[in-house]
């Protein structure tokens, strides 16, 4: 069985300029999914889609291939899936078919060996896609409201009988970056995520940190140290 890992990071970030590329204690920020990928047995190749020049050069240096990624594909309110089928769509011309996709974004540089191998157990016969999910703090039936044009706020989804306790509110999940596994021929057919049957698989929060500001690189790093220490 033929497994991929792909990392998809544009150049272009408003949030953090060169995000993809900034030192988190020591590395570029890409290296971490890079390595995480080298790690695992069952990952035969890495590949780093990419707009870049500098996200190839230090993705190559660090032996993952560089895929090309297209600049209308790369734009900032461009989706990653077009760029999931086209890395696929390379990947097949140049190598033949392959049999498991695996999504590692750069982002998520405190995911665990455990976690990755976790999703990637998950996909078998009985679904289409699988992702690593966290408890959420915030629940829409609990403390999550929607606000109107007045200012006047209200729970976000409310239900039959009020929830005035978080203990009795439904368990909610967070979405994580951590990885995502699935088929190269559903990504292909399909046009996201829940187009098909999705597992979840959950993880420790302190591993699912999403690096989309200042702040999380700043608690990222602080975790990054402890661990090491």
């Amino acid at each position: 069985m033929k497994s991929y890992a792909f990392i998809f990071a544009r150049g272009g970030s408003k949030g953090i300029p060169k995000k993809n590329i900034r030192q988190l204690a020591g590395k570029p920020l890409i290296v971490y999914s890079i390595k995480m990928a080298q790690s695992i047995n069952v990952i035969d190749k890495i590949f780093v889609s990419t707009d870049d020049i500098r996200i190839k050069q230090i993705s190559k240096s660090y032996g993952a291939e560089i895929i090309d990624r297209p600049k209308y594909l790369a734009q900032d309110d461009s989706p990653e899936w077009p760029a999931w089928q086209h890395a696929v769509d390379y990947v097949v011309n140049k190598y033949g078919d392959f049999d498991r996709f695996i999504s590692l974004p750069a982002t998520a540089p405190l995911r665990t060996r455990l976690d990755v191998i976790k999703c990637i157990e998950q996909l078998d016969e009985t679904c289409d896609l699988a992702i690593c999910i966290t408890q959420s703090h915030n629940n829409p039936c609990y403390n999550m409201v929607k606000r109107n044009d007045k200012g006047i706020i209200k729970i976000f989804s409310q239900p039959t009988t009020p929830i005035i306790r978080r203990q009795d509110a439904p368990l909610c999940f967070n979405i994580t970056t951590v990885a995502c596994v699935t088929r190269p021929n559903f990504v292909m057919e399909n046009n996201g995520i829940f187009d098909g049957i999705t597992k979840g698989v959950e993880i420790p929060i302190e591993n699912a940190i999403d690096l989309d500001t200042m702040l999380d690189f700043q608690i990222a790093e602080y975790l990054i140290e402890r661990r090491e220490l």
